[in-house]
């Protein structure tokens, strides 16, 4: 499929969820539950700091307990960033994901966050790909 990240964006909106490094963790899952995502930017005042999502904050609450809830972003998120761009393909992005076992990743347009995708919308983009090589095909079967 041809697809692009540019055309996921387009499909999902790129507004992007980001939260301070310094927010308490009972904040961020007040975020994350109120906004029903599973994942939100950090960014900090040089920029793009890391990524925090639902499983850094069971990870945390599994290990501290309730005092989790009393720690930063900063430290649970993950910054060890895996990033792409809206020109990377669809399937190059689905390969990344299953080697780093990553669920969300940050689009950088020139540096400047463009968006977020999930392995949800990755998901989604295929499937719809595949319904329209269907109906193209179905198509093109009818008119013979």
């Amino acid at each position: 499929g041809g697809m692009r990240i540019a055309d996921v964006l387009k499909n999902k909106g790129a507004g992007v969820l980001s939260i301070a490094p310094d927010t308490l963790v009972s904040d961020l899952i007040s975020g994350l539950v109120g906004r029903n995502v599973g994942a939100m930017v950090v960014v900090g005042p040089e920029g793009l700091v890391g990524i925090v999502s639902e499983r850094d904050v069971v990870r945390m609450l599994h290990d501290h307990g309730a005092d989790a809830l009393r720690r930063r972003v900063a430290d649970i998120m993950t910054s060890e960033l895996v990033t792409c761009s809206p020109d990377d393909s669809v399937d190059e992005l689905s390969a990344v994901m299953t080697t780093h076992r990553v669920r969300h990743v940050p689009v950088l347009d020139d540096g400047r966050l463009a968006g977020i995708v999930s392995i949800g919308d990755v998901v989604k983009t295929r499937m719809e790909e595949l319904q329209a090589e269907r109906e193209q095909l179905a198509a093109y079967i009818t008119q013979g």
